[in-house]
């Protein structure tokens, strides 16, 4: 049984992102969480019940499998008394999955220098690390102590710029930048970290088919050694899948 720890904001984590790879890995593994200041974190609730999103909300909230993956989440001693970024020790830790969310609580974690400095720890040890959506932004602000992400030399995937314009496009008349969590996109950011632009990888163009457990056939993940990177919830089932087959080696 690995360790897996799970860094989140105090808010706005993509439910579906955190809840269904916890419910697939803490099947095998033992999974630890880690916020800011060591307190219960809490999802995105608009994600969670789709108050805002008007006619969309079928479309754009959390789906109900994912739903109910966080409610038995919360009822997780690990998930209600988490760590602190300050305790978190590369050592006692087997395996980091970086979970995503765009809404503005997510930056305290996406900016973490310890969440970061963690990750170099678990890259320069080889040590397992999966990332999907904004998560990605943590491992490419991951620096090494040559200068270079964790990312320059590796293949990745994250969330990419046309799934991210098209949520923003479709709500910003009325949510403004709730999907647009920094100038810059995801996929461009992640881009410059890496040693080539071609080492980031879309994709299938213009799919919008969600993975589930019973059928991968929809998700993608890009497998590059010990590290793992998916686009967005549509992908997690097999994020976790690929993270366990992982740790099996």
């Amino acid at each position: 049984m690995a360790t897996i720890l799970m860094p989140l904001p105090a808010t706005d984590f993509d439910p579906s992102e955190t809840a269904i790879p916890w419910c697939m890995l803490s099947r095998r593994h033992r999974i630890v969480f880690a916020t800011p200041d060591g307190k219960k974190a809490t999802a995105d609730p608009r994600t969670l019940t789709g108050k805002g999103f008007g006619l969309l909300a079928p479309v754009l909230m959390a789906r109900k499998d994912a739903i109910e993956a966080y409610r038995a989440m919360e009822q997780d001693p690990a998930f209600s008394q988490p760590l602190s970024y300050a305790q978190i020790r590369a050592e006692e830790i087997d395996a980091v999955f970086l979970p995503g969310g765009h809404a503005q609580g997510m930056k305290p974690y996406l900016e973490s220098g310890e969440v970061q400095r963690l990750v170099v720890a678990m890259d320069a040890k080889r040590k397992p690390i999966a990332a999907v959506c904004h998560g990605v932004l943590v491992a490419a602000r991951a620096i090494r102590a040559d200068g270079q992400s964790v990312l320059h030399g590796k293949r990745t995937t994250a969330l990419t710029e046309s799934l991210e314009n098209t949520a923003w496009n479709l709500t910003r008349l009325w949510l403004g930048n709730y999907y647009r969590t920094y100038p810059l996109s995801v996929q461009d950011e992640v881009t410059q970290a890496l040693a080539s632009p071609k080492d980031f990888k879309r994709g299938p163009l213009l799919s919008i088919s969600r993975d589930r457990e019973d059928n991968y056939a929809a998700g993608f993940v890009v497998e590059d050694g010990h590290y793992l990177s998916a686009r967005w919830p549509g992908d997690v089932y097999t994020l976790a899948a690929c993270l366990n087959a992982l740790l099996d080696n």
